[in-house]
Formats: C-alpha cells, sequence, structure tokens
C-alpha cells in the first residue's frame, strides 16, 4: 500500500484523537466531585473502604481508593475530613492518615507518626486538627493532634480528657465531644486555637455528634450509657440528651432529656431542623424545641449513618460480613427512591 502524506496524517490524527478519549474516559473513572462519599469501617471480612455515589445516582463504586491506587487502607477506618483540594481519611486501628486528593482519590502521603488510635479531623485553613484516643489501656493520654498541612506532619499534641471524638470549630474554637473511649465520659472540650488553652462542659453520658445553628448555639446530643453490675447484667440507665451550649459563656443553656431506656444517636442538621436516630425511626425537632417529638419523622429500620443534602435523606445499614446498604429519601415525601451497594461496615456520609 502507498503511504502519503495525508495517510500519515489520518493515522496521526486518529492516533490523538484516541489517545484524548481515553485519557478522558481514564479522568471521568477517577472524578468523584459531585457526589455522595460512604465511609465503611471494614472488618476481618474485608478492608476499611470509601464509596461513591454521583448526585445523579446513575452508578455506583465500591472500594475507590484501591481502585485508584491499588492497595488498601485496612481497618478501620474511623472518618473523612476535607480541605478545599485533598480529603483525610482516619483509619483508627492502623494509627494512620491518609492524604488523597478529594476528586481523584490519588494518595498524596500517608501520616504515619504521633497518631495513636485517630478518630475525627476537621480542617481551619493550613492546619489539621485529630483526635486521638491514645492507648487505649490508658486514660490520661488521649489529645488533639495538630497537623500541619503544607508538610502533614503532627506539629503540637494538645492534652485533652479521656476518649475524644467529633471535633468541630467555631469562631477561633475547637469543640470536641468525649464519648469516653472504651469507658465512658460527660464532657465537651472547648480548645482556644490561638492560646491552645481548654475549658471543659459538663454534659449527658457519652456525648457524641455535636452541631451549630445559624444562631451559634452548640447542639450537643448525649447518648446516655447502660449500667451494668458485677456480673455484667444490665442495673440502670443515664439518661440521654440533647444539650444547647452559650460558647461565649460555655455553659449549658437549656437540656431536653429522653426517657431512661432511650439511647438515641446520629444526630444530623438541616437549616432550622435537627434529626436523631432512635429505635429504627429517624426523628425531627426545631433547633428551637423544649421538647422532643412524640411522632417519628420516618421510619428507616436498623441503621448506622445518615446525612440530609437540601433534596434527599441519606442513610446506611452496615453489614460487617458483606456490602453495606445506602438508602435514599426523598424530603418531600420521605419516599426511598434509591438504593445502593457500598463498603462493609459503612456508617459515614459524605458530600463532595
Amino acid at each position: 500500500m502507498k503511504i502519503n502524506k495525508l495517510t500519515i496524517f489520518s493515522i496521526a490524527l486518529s492516533t490523538l484523537l484516541f489517545s484524548c478519549n481515553e485519557d478522558e474516559q481514564i479522568s471521568n473513572l477517577n472524578d468523584y466531585s459531585d457526589g455522595v462519599l460512604v465511609s465503611g469501617e471494614g472488618s476481618s471480612a474485608g478492608t476499611g473502604s470509601v464509596s461513591f455515589v454521583p448526585y445523579d445516582f446513575s452508578s455506583s463504586e465500591q472500594l475507590i481508593f484501591k481502585n485508584v491506587n491499588n492497595s488498601e487502607l485496612g481497618t478501620y477506618l474511623q472518618s473523612l475530613a476535607f480541605s478545599s483540594t485533598n480529603a483525610y481519611i482516619s483509619v483508627d486501628n492502623q494509627n494512620t492518615i491518609t492524604v488523597v486528593d478529594r476528586y481523584s482519590f490519588e494518595e498524596v502521603t500517608k501520616i504515619t507518626e504521633d497518631l495513636e488510635t485517630p478518630r475525627y479531623m476537621t480542617v481551619v485553613g493550613d492546619k489539621g486538627y485529630s483526635t486521638n484516643w491514645g492507648s487505649t489501656s490508658v486514660d490520661t493520654d488521649d489529645f488533639v493532634a495538630v497537623i500541619d498541612l503544607n508538610s502533614n506532619a503532627v506539629i503540637q499534641k494538645i492534652p485533652v480528657a479521656l476518649g475524644p471524638e467529633r471535633i468541630v470549630e467555631n469562631d477561633g474554637k475547637l469543640y470536641v465531644s468525649h464519648k469516653g473511649a472504651w469507658s465512658t465520659n460527660n464532657l465537651v472540650s472547648v480548645i482556644d486555637i490561638a492560646t491552645e488553652n481548654v475549658a471543659e462542659v459538663t454534659v449527658g453520658d457519652n456525648p457524641d455528634e455535636l452541631f451549630f445553628d445559624a444562631n451559634g448555639i452548640l447542639h450537643v446530643l448525649s447518648e446516655g450509657r447502660i449500667i451494668y453490675d458485677e456480673e455484667w447484667a444490665v442495673s440502670g440507665h443515664t439518661l440521654a440528651s440533647i444539650a444547647k451550649i452559650d460558647v461565649v459563656s460555655n455553659t449549658v443553656l437549656s437540656t431536653i432529656e429522653f426517657a431512661e431506656e432511650a439511647h438515641p444517636s446520629l444526630l444530623e442538621i438541616s437549616g432550622d431542623d435537627l434529626y436523631y436516630y432512635l429505635n429504627n425511626n429517624i426523628y425531627s425537632l426545631k433547633t428551637s424545641a423544649t421538647s422532643l417529638p412524640t411522632e417519628a419523622y420516618a421510619e428507616t429500620g436498623a441503621i448506622t449513618g445518615m446525612a440530609i443534602n437540601d433534596i434527599n435523606l441519606f442513610t446506611v445499614a452496615a453489614s460487617y460480613t458483606a456490602l453495606s446498604d445506602l438508602n435514599v429519601y426523598q424530603l418531600s415525601d420521605k419516599t426511598m427512591v434509591n438504593t445502593f451497594k457500598v463498603g462493609i461496615g459503612a456508617t459515614k456520609i459524605y458530600f463532595n
């Protein structure tokens, strides 16, 4: 066959177009923006993982970190945190925070030093603040690790009370709930970022989720605890509660208490509505409420995580032996509109 300049040009153009299309396909495959990320703790049945579902609900993908990086995160994946460009994946049993590009999920680096059972993290400017349980056999070595996000190194440890868990920032201060690690606690720590001074506010037993409302009031869900006797039989309960904290004076403004044997979890906030989970149902109340609702907002069955955006309620029901279920409900009529398979031990939902 005679090859002329036109033939060579055509071959080159075809090669270029194929290459561009292939690169575009690869780029699209590794684009995890505009969708829902679901973290799974993992178990003996499989690694901790992150799953992705786009907002148009057209598909789903499990194990996105492994698919992109050809490596595993390990167990137990506790939580994700985000800067404008990166995601930070805390795996407490591995004592690591893995840094990835938040949209491609390509690994940037892994923080492996000066962490001990990292739980949750929040990002403030060029610093990350990670709650750490320390050694589970010692009650006095818990801390918040200060991470320089430019070097991805721990540069300071702020000692705090037993079992630091969730952490949020507001107006130059960090607010940390102390669920008590393998024990119990009833504190919220208030850390001044500039001075690293720590104050404490006493709330109900086992505080976990905490959110600020539009008026700057901090709402804290305390799950209460079950009391056992020497033979591990149930001998009583402490009361669960939702507390409102004035962060100017660091005092509890008011507390709504639950019935003695009720142990709610999974507090979320959307606008001026709070949502919590209790006994296979989700309940809703206004941030200004002074009493608990008497009727459920939605019946979901047993769930291990939930999140709410403008139009949908998302819940996960964890399986620790197989893939978990992500269910999507319309807020307008509370009907379930989609369900997807996500990672083993799924517990947390994020919007990317």
